[in-house]
């Protein structure tokens, strides 16, 4: 059922496929607009000042998503909490809900930008950044950390409207400020030569306005961001709730960050060349993580509301109808990296040594994309299903991935410099695994239903 007013969509009746879908479809479009905030700033950094200046761009991204990771696990763990209540038609819970997540992400944010604004240099120097490109990626980080509030802003706001099942409300803002972005990278980089300064700066004000304005569209148009003077109450057991599942996904996500800091820090030992290519196969990557995200996501919302109406059999359909699509989707994608993946290399560097480095590191982590996305299906339904434990155990495993197998591999002299993207790929795979391993125990636990 659907409310034409708010696109609010109740995913608890109708065919799972068609609702998971209908959802992901516009949260991709959305996803794939978010990206396209590092792809441009990738992309006219790299041709309109050079390599140098692309690979202290990359080399702040694992940094950065550490902290950015510690503000969007609130906001998840939020969103998964109102799906529940959403699921069980409870509106005082899902209003408060709202409230709750939205206080603690006015306070959170603040205070990890601010401990990163002043950890941004020793935190790089502590990866091994290149000392040519080290200046310029501590002050790109530390734009992007004055711009982690306004991340997180419209985080909170796209989390609370997608788990009321409206996917298309933040991608209308997604689209506009992907736009603006653009614009400013042209006018500060290439117009004003601000080199990766304007970049960031085109970035923070473009999130700001996304994140803004997408709340306070919500609260005009939206029923359940109508609040009364009561619903704005402090509820100490909701807060509790949220961050009961928001900490542990929270700790995941910096798991996860740490880990590729762990990786990032092999790359730095090759030298710029290396970090440039990884910088760019890294954002190809993200792009390739959409779908499966997407997938996840509306997963997530899709378990979470129909966990919350006791309907234990459409989890399961969900969860066999999600493992199909992303195994379409990763059939598909592995003959267009192994084709096309040098002129996908080539719209970052006119450099030759990196886009060949590029091009064979791609065609290595192809082959591993079904693991990738066994990653996000299982995530998605353990996350709808508030398996706290999942979040944090599936961030140990990666941690201890990135820590190990890289430098196992790298060390083996006939893999050398391309044991970094064996090793993306194996951890993936150690990921999925113990993912599928951990939904077939859980759902045994919970006794879902005896066909799950």
């Amino acid at each position: 059922m659907k409310n034409q007013k708010t696109s609010i969509l109740n995913m608890t009746e109708g065919n799972p496929v068609a609702l998971i879908i209908q959802f992901s479809i516009p949260m991709l479009i959305g996803n794939l607009f978010q990206q396209l905030y590092n792809l441009v700033d990738s992309i006219i950094v790299g041709q309109f000042v050079g390599a140098d200046a692309l690979a202290a761009i990359g080399a702040t991204g694992s940094v950065t998503f550490l902290f950015f990771a510690l503000c969007n696990g609130i906001g998840s763990g939020g969103g998964i909490i109102t799906s529940q209540f959403f699921g069980k038609g409870n509106v005082k819970e899902i209003k408060s809900c709202i409230v709750n997540t939205g206080y603690i992400m006015l306070v959170f944010p603040l205070i990890v930008g601010i401990c990163a604004f002043f950890l941004a240099g020793p935190a790089l120097a502590l990866l091994g950044t290149p000392d040519d490109i080290m200046g310029d990626a501590v002050l790109y980080m530390q734009i992007m950390c004055v711009g982690l509030i306004f991340v997180s802003l419209y985080n909170y706001a796209s989390s609370m409207l997608r788990a009321l099942g409206d996917s298309k409300t933040p991608l209308y803002f997604l689209v506009f400020s992907c736009i603006l972005n653009t614009g400013l990278d042209v006018l500060f980089v290439c117009g004003l030569h601000m080199s990766v300064a304007g970049a960031g700066i085109a970035t923070v004000i473009s999130q700001f306005i996304s994140g803004i304005s997408c709340l306070l569209y919500a609260i005009a148009r939206n029923e359940y961001f109508h609040m009364t003077r009561d619903d704005m109450k402090y509820d100490t057991q909701i807060s509790i709730k949220v961050l009961k599942l928001g900490i542990p996904l929270s700790l995941q996500f910096s798991l996860i960050a740490i880990s590729c800091m762990a990786l990032q820090k092999v790359v730095n030992s090759y030298g710029k060349i290396a970090v440039a290519a990884f910088t760019a196969t890294s954002r190809i990557e993200q792009i390739i993580h959409q779908p499966y995200q997407t997938l996840g996501a509306a997963l997530s919302t899709f378990t979470g509301q129909n966990y919350g109406a006791g309907k234990k059999k459409r989890i399961t359909e969900g969860y066999h109808k999600g493992l199909l699509l992303m195994f379409i989707f990763s059939v598909l994608m592995l003959p267009i990296i192994q084709l096309f993946g040098e002129y996908m290399i080539r719209l970052f560097v006119e450099d030759e040594p990196v886009i060949a480095m590029g091009a064979k590191a791609l065609k290595i982590t192809s082959f591993f994309y079904v693991m990738l996305g066994m990653i996000y299906v299982v995530r998605g339904v353990l996350n709808g299903l508030g398996d706290s434990f999942f979040a944090l155990f599936n961030g140990i495993v990666e941690v201890f991935g990135r820590f190990t197998v890289p430098f196992m591999l790298t060390a083996i002299p006939a893999i050398g410099l391309w044991g970094i993207w064996w090793s993306v790929g194996i951890v993936w795979a150690i990921s999925g695994i113990t993912a599928w391993m951990r939904y077939r125990y859980f759902k045994k636990r919970m006794a879902i239903d005896q066909s799950l």
